[in-house]
């Protein structure tokens, strides 16, 4: 399965230096990767911005192997709630060459529709930050191309996890652990299959 990766910040402000984290990532098999405008600490200046992304278009262009570049604007999750400055930074990186566009903190149909209606290339929406109620046939109806939901798989992983763990400690209890071994592998399903190691033949 060929994944992309979230490269955000690059772990550096120098453009060039930033857009090696791709060469690096396409090397280690990941064939999608993004620039985001957030240094860690503060949103980028506009131009220096465009310039990581122009660099980071640069580098996806000379990589070996197809490489779908995502640019990233950062305000709205990073307590900046301007749409008019997101969107002006969306259409620069998509002048600079980006593939994707991608824009953190989009909640609504409506403001994904307008901006859509700004931009040419794809939009990504990440629902972790978005209307949890919306589908993805309604995000594709205002014209989102790529879905995204962040790190929300991992923490509802997390979730029951912890929710196990406090149940076990503080009742003594294992009532998730039956929902749990249904859900996990198809070899519950399969008695002829070995089991946690058992030998054959036995129980």
């Amino acid at each position: 399965m060929r994944s992309a990766a979230s490269t955000a910040t690059s772990y550096a402000d120098d453009p060039k230096e930033a857009a090696t984290i791709l060469r690096d990532a396409a090397e280690a098999g990941v064939v999608g990767g993004s620039i985001e405008d957030w240094s860690g600490e503060k949103i980028y200046d506009f131009n220096l911005a465009v310039e990581r992304v122009a660099a980071g278009v640069e580098m996806a262009r000379s990589l070996k192997v197809p490489f779908t570049f995502t640019a990233r604007a950062e305000n709205l999750i990073r307590g900046v709630k301007d749409l008019d400055d997101t969107i002006k930074r969306l259409k620069a990186f998509e002048k600079a060459g980006a593939d994707v566009l991608y824009a953190p903190g989009l909640r609504d149909l409506a403001t994904m529709k307008m901006v859509v209606g700004e931009i040419g290339k794809p939009l990504n929406v990440v629902m972790s930050a978005g209307d949890p109620d919306l589908t993805a046939e309604q995000l594709a109806s205002v014209g989102v191309k790529r879905v995204s939901v962040g790190g929300a798989l991992s923490r509802l992983a997390l979730a029951a996890f912890m929710k196990g763990a406090r149940e076990m400690k503080e009742k003594g209890g294992f009532t998730c652990a039956p929902p749990a071994m249904k859900e996990s592998s198809s070899a519950w399903d399969q008695p002829r299959r070995r089991r946690c190691g058992a030998p054959r033949g036995g129980g």
